[in-house]
């Protein structure tokens, strides 16, 4: 089904250090009837749209698209083209979620955040999650269909080549995808047109709160071994989804203690309508696991958690990131739900401060 071509205006703010385009863009974004249909627990903020990209399963996956704002939308037309020209402008930024979670859990905060920055902004439901349709079997999927939806998206809805940011498992979806990428891209037998058909090429990657590539057993058996009552907690909380009868226990696994009680209340209930199905079957991932290593460098990665994670621990974020052999960012002050945290803004900052810093004219 042909996509519908939805133009956007763009909106003046101050000049940021991204210059994102300066006309009406007309971007291709696919809408289908089960958009009229969706029972849409969570309220759209100003300048979001919902909607659904049609899989070749015959499903449809919804997105939250927020277009970013440009900051000199008077400019004369031909500068503009010069720029593109010279692959200035900002790549869109591709968001995955974990379990129990949607493409709303990033329209809350960090969508507005890095709109405002001049980013276009998708925000993912794989499948069997938020409005996105409901595959049939006991899982959503494995980590090679939701890698395979992902690359479907953004080969036909995303004009640039984008970065992916992945929370919790869905950091470990945005892992397959980049092992994926790179064998595709380092195969000489490929051509480039071939390549792009499979997983299109990313600027760069941010895991956030990911599950580390060996999966989520090293974590479990670091908790038995030294927390205990967490372990049980954990158990509790996410494999049983005890957490969406308790408001304590769901502050205690998502969030930190300072998060108001109506906010956990509206996020809690958010959690139990976003997961119809478990996003995997723990015993086939963990068969299929570790993700396949890529060599080093071969993408710009930027690699965040927390030290008051509740499900991820700091050893959990090192490893990932010795496996990558990148730095890790270890914030302070904020739970496992980084965007949707009290201190939401933290993590949003780390990001948008790398994103700045980023060397991505070369791949546009």
């Amino acid at each position: 089904m042909a996509a519908i071509h939805l133009t956007l205006p763009t909106q003046c703010l101050p000049p940021l250090s991204f210059r994102p385009p300066r006309k009406k863009t007309t971007i291709p974004l696919s809408v289908f009837a089960a958009a009229y249909r969706a029972r849409a627990p969570y309220p759209l903020k100003e300048g979001q749209s919902r909607l659904f990209h049609r899989l070749p399963s015959g499903l449809n996956m919804e997105f939250i698209f927020q277009k970013g704002l440009s900051s000199a939308a008077a400019a004369a037309e031909e500068e503009e083209e010069e720029e593109v020209e010279k692959g200035s402008l900002p790549p869109p930024l591709v968001f995955i979620h974990g379990s129990f979670h949607a493409a709303w859990c990033w329209a809350e905060h960090w969508l507005p955040y890095f709109s405002r920055a001049g980013f276009d902004c998708y925000a993912l439901s794989l499948l069997g999650q938020g409005e996105s349709d409901v595959p049939t079997g006991a899982a959503a999927g494995t980590l090679q269909t939701h890698t395979s939806d992902i690359a479907d998206f953004i080969r036909k809805e995303v004009s640039l080549p984008p970065i992916l940011i992945g929370h919790s498992f869905g950091g470990l979806i945005v892992q397959s995808y980049i092992s994926k990428m790179m064998d595709w891209y380092s195969s000489s037998q490929t051509s480039s047109d071939e390549r792009n058909a499979f997983h299109p090429l990313l600027v760069g990657a941010v895991l956030v709160c990911s599950v580390p590539p060996s999966g989520n057993s090293g974590l479990v058996w670091r908790y038995l071994m030294t927390k205990p009552i967490a372990a049980i907690k954990v158990t509790l909380s996410l494999a049983a989804k005890a957490f969406a009868n308790s408001v304590p226990l769901c502050r205690e696994t998502f969030f930190s203690s300072t998060m108001e009680d109506q906010l956990v209340l509206r996020y809690r209930e958010l959690m139990k309508e976003s997961s119809k199905l478990p996003l995997f079957d723990l015993k086939k991932l963990n068969a299929s696991l570790p993700v396949p290593s890529v060599s080093k460098d071969s993408i710009q990665l930027l690699i965040m958690g927390s030290s008051d994670d509740f499900i991820v621990d700091v050893e959990g974020l090192y490893e990932t990131a010795k496996f990558y052999d990148v730095q890790p960012v270890c914030v302070e002050g904020v739970a496992h739900d980084m965007m949707l945290d009290s201190s939401w803004e933290k993590g949003a900052e780390i990001i948008l401060s790398w994103l700045k810093n980023l060397h991505y004219e070369q791949i546009v």
